[in-house]
């Protein structure tokens, strides 16, 4: 009986020849994240509509954002090692067509808890394509071509969050307060019936293979079938990661929602023990942690962790800034972030041609980037506050975080999982995005709550350049594992000479 296979360090995937399709699959994996991420960035823009519209309360608002970030999050890593075994593409479509159904369901919703239903689908679609598509970049390129493709990703993400919200403007001055937020939801229906149109055309075949099984799969008490999918350490870590999602998303309720928090990680520790249990057995696990032996994954991951969990909240706080202290409106506070994500678009693609030959340095690089940004920005608060400069020098300042974002996400997504074995290419990639989920939702919570503390002593600019300094302090760790990982390389790659 074969045993898993073990993603420590190990040699390269064989490189065999480029699979012809591999630019059109591309093309249809890149227009998906499009309708996603434009499906986020709209939703923010709308939601004063939709509050006026349904009649809805702050909290069922909260978890328009939160539903789907939720239900994203949760369904990730189970969904990545599914297309790792039944097939990315069927797997992928899946997803595509929950998304693009519940975009409808939520642009003819009759009322709040409607919305909130069909966001919750939106987000288990989402889950479900993700890490698919992270997956079969994995798979269909190789070496420079992947920094590529990364890159191109890495455009994709830039431009959609600077029209995002541009566009919701534009649908909600057209379409006026009832019809312009559904329309925000429904302009992602042509574009997902176009990617599944698409994907039955281009998309290998088979697209779901049949779990049965096989020398892989099959454990010592033959394990087959749906159990090869580990339903238990599936569950196991979807309950951990709601328990850890929660408490930050919706702590307000009550302070008893913390609880939760200790018992994500106590079911945490339990999924760790399992998966052990399944790999010590040879039973094919949810996710080979052996794969944590691999430096430069472990590395990557906690980069990208804590990278969300700092960067996200600047364009939070910028919102909150010229809205709540400046009493600048929506779309005035959208157009700060323009210039940035325009850049962030042009580094992606820069860096994404470029990162096999410098690799980590263009990471660390982006990261000094996002500290010189960070810092500037809070001169330019504290210069607006004593009338000695426009707050719009904020478009410049900020424009150092958009070349920031191109530099580090799409080339950190290559070299983080460069040496993973593509048998585990789905589940890795999505153990990466449920660590940009965490820090994500832990981050905001905590920086905006230090923000509103402050506002108790202090003005708004202040508070904000608080904010901001909190952030700048969770770049510089960033960047400490950033420099450990670049040492790790060198030194492996000098015991390999000798």
């Amino acid at each position: 009986m074969k045993k898993n296979p073990q993603p420590g360090p190990r040699p390269r995937d064989p490189d065999p020849s480029p699979d012809p399709a591999r630019w059109r699959i591309l093309a249809v994996l890149l227009t998906t994240i499009f309708m996603s991420l434009i499906g986020v960035s709209i939703v923010n823009v709308a939601l004063p509509s939709i509050q006026v519209s349904l009649g809805a309360t702050q909290s069922d608002i909260q978890w328009v954002l939160s539903g789907y970030a939720l239900t994203f999050g949760v369904v990730l890593v189970a969904a990545g090692r599914a297309g790792d075994l039944m097939g990315r593409g069927g797997i992928f479509l899946i997803g595509v067509t929950l998304f693009t159904a519940a975009s409808i369901a939520a642009g003819f919703a009759p009322d709040a808890r409607w919305l909130n239903a069909a966001r919750f689908i939106q987000g288990i679609g989402s889950g479900l394509l993700n890490p698919q598509g992270l997956g079969m970049i994995q798979q269909y390129f190789r070496g420079a071509e992947r920094g590529r493709a990364f890159g191109y990703f890495g455009t994709i993400v830039g431009f959609s969050v600077a029209i995002g919200p541009v566009l919701g403007g534009v649908l909600i001055e057209l379409g006026g307060s009832d019809l312009g937020w559904r329309l925000t939801f429904l302009v992602n229906v042509p574009i997902g019936f176009l990617v599944l149109f698409l994907g039955f055309k281009w998309f290998p075949r088979p697209l779901i293979r049949a779990l049965s099984r096989t020398a892989d799969a099959a454990g010592p008490q033959g394990q087959s079938g749906w159990r090869t999918l580990d339903p238990v350490g599936s569950a196991l870590l979807g309950l951990a990661v709601l328990a850890i999602l929660f408490p930050f998303m919706e702590s307000r309720t009550s302070p008893l929602t913390w609880l939760m928090l200790p018992t994500g990680l106590l079911l945490t520790a339990i999924w760790v023990i399992w998966e052990r249990r399944m790999a010590r057995k040879g039973y094919s696990p949810m996710v080979d942690l052996a794969i944590f032996s691999t430096s430069s994954f472990t590395n990557g991951v906690l980069i990208m962790s804590l990278y969300f969990l700092g960067m996200t909240s600047i364009w939070v706080l910028v919102a909150l800034y010229v809205q709540e202290g400046l009493g600048m409106s929506a779309l005035q506070s959208g157009l700060f972030g323009i210039p940035a994500a325009l850049l962030s678009s042009w580094a992606a693609d820069w860096a994404g041609r470029r990162v096999m030959q410098f690799g980590r340095r263009i990471v660390i690089g982006g990261l000094w980037l996002a500290v010189i940004g960070l810092a500037l920005s809070i001169l330019v608060i504290y210069l607006e506050e004593h009338n000695l400069a426009s707050v719009w020098w904020l478009m410049l300042t900020l424009s150092f975080v958009g070349l920031a974002q191109g530099s580090v996400i799409s080339p950190n997504q290559t070299l983080t999982l460069m040496d993973v074995p593509l048998d585990y290419a789905g589940s890795s990639g999505a153990i990466m995005q449920t660590g940009q989920r965490i820090g994500t939702s832990v981050g905001i919570a905590m920086i905006t709550a230090a923000v509103f503390g402050s506002l108790a002593l202090t003005s708004w600019p202040r508070a904000t350049m608080i904010g901001f300094g909190f952030i700048i302090l969770v770049i510089l760790l960033a960047l400490g594992v950033a420099w450990k990982d670049l040492h790790d390389r060198e030194r492996l790659r000098a015991g390999a000479d000798r």
